[in-house]
C-alpha cells in the first residue's frame, strides 16, 4: 500500500470536549496525527514570521510571532482576522500536504487531521470522514472553567464562534464520547479503527478483484 494516499480522518470537537486527548489515543494506536494548532504555532517561528509581521507590524519578538500581541491586533476585528487567515491558512495547508505525503510514503492506511474548526472553516471537504469528539455539557463546562484564566465570558465568546455540539454530532461520520473516562474513549477509538481498517481491506480487495477482471 506504500505510496497510496491514506484514508483521511478529520478530527474535531468543541472546546473542552476532549479532542486533544482523543488525538493522543489515535497516536497510541500508531495512527499519524497532524495537529493544525501545532502547525500554526510552529510556523509562527518559521515561514509565517515574515508575512505576518508585514501585515501586522510590531508583533514579532525575538524572531517569533508573539501570539498575545497578534491576538490583540485581530481580536474583535473581522477584517484583520480575515487578513491573518488569508496568510496562515495556506501555510497550514502546505504543512498538512507534506504530512499526508509522508504518511503515504510510509504506507500508512489511515491518517488523522486534527482541525479544531473543521466545519466552521469548511475543511470537511479535505477529509474522507469526520470524527467528532463530544461530552455532556456539564463535563465540558467544568473542564473549560478549570483552565487558568478562563471566565464565563471567555467561554461564552469561544462557544459563539463554534458550531453547536449537537450540529457537529449530526454531521459526523463517527462520534467519540469522552464523558465516561479515558478507558471508554480508548475503546471507542479502537472499535472505530478496527471497523475502518476492515472496510478499507474490503475496498482494497474489491479493487484488486476488479483489476484482475480487467486483466483477464
Amino acid at each position: 500500500m506504500t505510496g497510496s494516499t491514506p484514508f483521511r480522518l478529520g478530527l474535531t470537537g468543541s472546546i473542552g470536549m476532549g479532542k486533544s486527548t482523543t488525538a493522543g489515543i489515535f497516536r497510541e494506536f500508531g495512527v499519524p496525527v497532524h495537529d493544525a494548532d501545532a502547525a500554526v504555532h510552529a510556523l509562527y517561528g518559521a515561514e509565517g514570521v515574515a508575512p505576518v509581521e508585514a501585515a501586522f507590524p510590531g508583533v514579532t519578538v525575538a524572531g517569533r510571532i508573539d501570539r498575545a500581541l497578534l491576538g490583540a491586533r485581530v481580536l474583535d476585528d473581522d477584517a484583520a482576522m480575515k487578513r491573518l487567515e488569508s496568510i496562515v491558512h495556506p501555510l497550514v495547508r502546505a504543512r498538512e500536504a507534506a504530512f499526508l505525503a509522508q504518511a503515504a510514503a510510509m504506507g500508512e492506511p489511515v491518517a488523522v487531521l486534527d482541525i479544531p474548526l473543521l466545519f466552521e472553516s469548511g475543511a470537511q471537504g479535505r477529509v474522507d470522514a469526520v470524527v467528532v469528539v463530544t461530552a455532556p455539557e456539564s463535563v465540558q463546562r467544568a473542564r473549560v472553567l478549570a483552565r487558568p484564566g478562563m471566565t464565563e465570558e471567555k467561554f461564552a465568546a469561544i462557544l459563539s464562534r463554534q458550531l453547536p455540539d449537537s450540529e457537529k454530532r449530526r454531521r459526523a461520520d463517527y462520534v467519540i464520547d469522552t464523558g465516561h473516562g479515558l478507558d471508554h474513549a480508548r475503546a471507542e477509538v479502537a472499535a472505530l479503527l478496527a471497523g475502518l481498517r476492515e472496510r478499507l481491506a474490503r475496498a482494497d480487495g474489491a479493487g484488486k478483484n476488479a483489476q484482475g477482471d480487467d486483466d483477464a
